[in-house]
């Protein structure tokens, strides 16, 4: 019989720390978009940062001192656009899902600061893409309303 692998529990307790962090970080930001009704929501958000800082883990373990890191987020950053991509939708005259898939984005990034140990650039991240998506929402109805009563068809001027 094969031998079981050494499994050294106080780093599985310190990455499970990692991965709670940046799941944590990116909770507030599914919980707006699934109250708002969003496609996406509160059980994504918070599994693309912690599957981005898993990926990122496991590369700090095997990747240890390459340049392959570079590739790894290259890899990462792409494969989460496309997550995002599936976020948007497009009608007639409209388009929806932009900011959804964005915030996806930004969720994967919290993830791969976590990894990298980088806190501040993950809390910073997690306030700034939920804060965001929260509170600019008057701000875009407003410039809608502005830019709708400056389209020629509304304009009074329109021959």
């Amino acid at each position: 019989m094969s031998e079981l692998p050494d499994i050294r529990w106080t780093l599985v307790y310190y990455h499970l720390l990692q991965l709670a962090v940046a799941y944590i970080l990116a909770l507030p930001i599914g919980w707006d978009r699934e109250a708002g009704s969003r496609g996406v929501g509160l059980r994504t958000f918070p599994l693309v940062a912690a599957g981005c800082c898993g990926y990122l883990l496991i590369g700090l373990e095997v990747l240890s001192g390459s340049e392959a890191y570079a590739r790894l987020m290259y890899g990462l950053m792409s494969g989460i656009g496309f997550i995002g991509g599936g976020a948007i939708l497009k009608t007639d005259r409209n388009v929806s899902g932009t900011a959804t898939a964005a915030a996806i984005w930004s969720t994967g990034a919290i993830g791969t600061a976590v990894a990298f140990q980088r806190y501040e650039i993950a809390i910073s991240l997690s306030l700034v893409t939920y804060f965001t998506l929260r509170f600019t929402k008057p701000l875009k109805r407003f410039a809608s309303r502005e830019t709708n009563s400056l389209s020629p068809q509304s304009s009074p001027n329109n021959e």
